[in-house]
């Protein structure tokens, strides 16, 4: 079976979402390497901190992602103005959960840390942070649902103008704050956390501004802002329901993750934050493909080419492998030169070495995995999505659980969990996407 689209169709599509992604991959990657001078308790508690905040934007995010296939179906069907009111049921919804969220973070998550934090000193730090932090939510959670109409609708050019905006303001706002210069005080660790959020409120104008410069509003039924639609907002709900838990219930095993590796020690944590921002590279291209790979499913379902997914999954993790694995590759041969970019602390940069070599050769499995995950997710299928990443969530607990809190191994081997965690969610996935239940599935 051939594809409906070229390799270049694709590349035209999935490029500007990894400009998008690699413009905040820098975002992290700012953040890391300012507080890697400031000290290790900054760097881990930033770990902490900012996965803690991540399981909350996922929520949001997770809301997104089902408002994008909706967007992404109506886009395929040709139904363009029934994109409007979807746009902006979305916002509204976005904006009431900022509100909800934020006061319970702000309320109770240094209560929540002080229980499950060890080290007082990154107890302290990550209070300071989250405490700036949270505020990004009110900008965050409503950018997101631009994301998924620029997403939706094949139009991801504008990510990467968004991004590149983002991540300059960001690197702006994190030196100033951090360091304190132009006459402000060094903030550290809270001085990132500002910053981070002041960079979301440009991303959120910048979008803002665009759509209604550069797109045709009338088209997609944007001109209109309708009243609160409770009808609209259900049915979107009964999509993005399920990938808001599922989104949720990922990233807070992966915050369980960092938590179980505190407990190793401040250096331990240290080593893992920059693991986990070298992955970002890695993770940031693999989701280019991945994320492409669900609108097109999404647009394929929607325009009667349901006999076409196959061949494109495979195809999108063909071109996924050949940007990953070199990277990789490139990774695991200069490990200093990709280290020295996170820290100046050479024996933190020594000890990061082996843990850089176990995650990169992770992504071997990762890539299908991601693919196939999204796939599932774009036939609309989010509640079978949020079924079988549970399935998977308690292989990895459980697998966490016994090599970090019990075994305590070397935080190297403690990445081997991302193909535990990999090689069961492509197994699932690839076996329901044959099974072929899914093509009559009406959203």
């Amino acid at each position: 079976m051939q594809t409906p689209y070229t390799n270049k169709q694709i590349w035209l599509i999935a490029y500007p979402i990894l400009i998008s992604l690699i413009m905040e991959q820098l975002i992290g990657m700012t953040d890391t390497a300012f507080l890697g001078r400031v000290g290790e308790v900054e760097l881990g508690a930033s770990a902490i901190a900012g996965v803690f905040y991540m399981v909350i934007f996922m929520v949001a995010f997770g809301f997104s992602i089902g408002a994008q296939i909706l967007i992404a179906r109506r886009n395929g069907e040709q139904q363009y103005r029934e994109i409007g009111p979807l746009f902006y049921q979305g916002i509204y919804f976005q904006t009431g959960l900022a509100a909800v969220l934020f006061l319970l973070s702000y309320c109770f998550s240094p209560l929540l840390l002080k229980r499950i934090i060890a080290s007082p000193q990154i107890y302290e730090a990550a209070t300071a942070y989250l405490h700036w932090r949270v505020f990004g939510a009110f900008f965050s959670f409503s950018a997101v649902i631009f994301r998924a109409f620029f997403l939706g609708t094949v139009q991801t050019k504008t990510l990467t103008l968004n991004s590149i905006v983002m991540v300059l303001s960001n690197v702006v706002f994190n030196y100033i704050l951090i360091f304190g210069k132009l006459g402000l005080p060094a903030l550290g660790i809270a001085g990132a956390a500002i910053g981070s959020s002041l960079a979301e409120l440009v991303s959120l104008v910048f979008f803002i501004i665009y759509t209604r410069c550069r797109i045709d509003c009338c088209k997609y039924g944007l001109d209109r802002i309708p009243r609160f639609q409770w009808p609209v907002l259900r049915r979107m709900l009964d999509v993005s329901f399920w990938t808001m838990l599922q989104n949720f219930l990922s990233l807070s095993t992966w915050f369980l993750f960092f938590l179980y590796i505190e407990h190793l020690g401040e250096r331990s944590l240290a080593v893992t934050n920059i693991i986990r921002s070298v992955s970002g590279i890695l993770f940031m291209v693999m989701m280019a493909f991945a994320s492409t790979c669900g609108s097109l499913v999404s647009n394929l379902i929607g325009a009667g080419h349901a006999d076409s997914v196959q061949p494109t999954i495979r195809q999108h993790i063909r071109l996924a492998y050949l940007l990953v694995l070199p990277l990789a590759l490139l990774f695991c041969l200069f490990p200093n030169l990709v280290l020295g970019i996170y820290t100046d602390i050479d024996a933190l940069r020594q000890a990061s070495v082996p843990s850089l070599w176990v995650m990169c050769s992770t992504y071997l499995v990762l890539v299908p995995a991601n693919v196939y995950f999204q796939a599932v997710s774009g036939t609309g299928n989010t509640r079978t999505a949020l079924c079988l990443e549970m399935a998977v969530l308690v292989i990895y607990v459980a697998y966490i659980t016994l090599i970090i809190l019990y075994l305590r191994l070397d935080v190297a081997l403690c990445w081997t969990s991302e193909v535990v965690y990999a090689t069961f969610i492509l197994l699932f996935c690839h076996h329901y996407l044959n099974r072929g239940n899914w093509i009559q599935k009406r959203i």
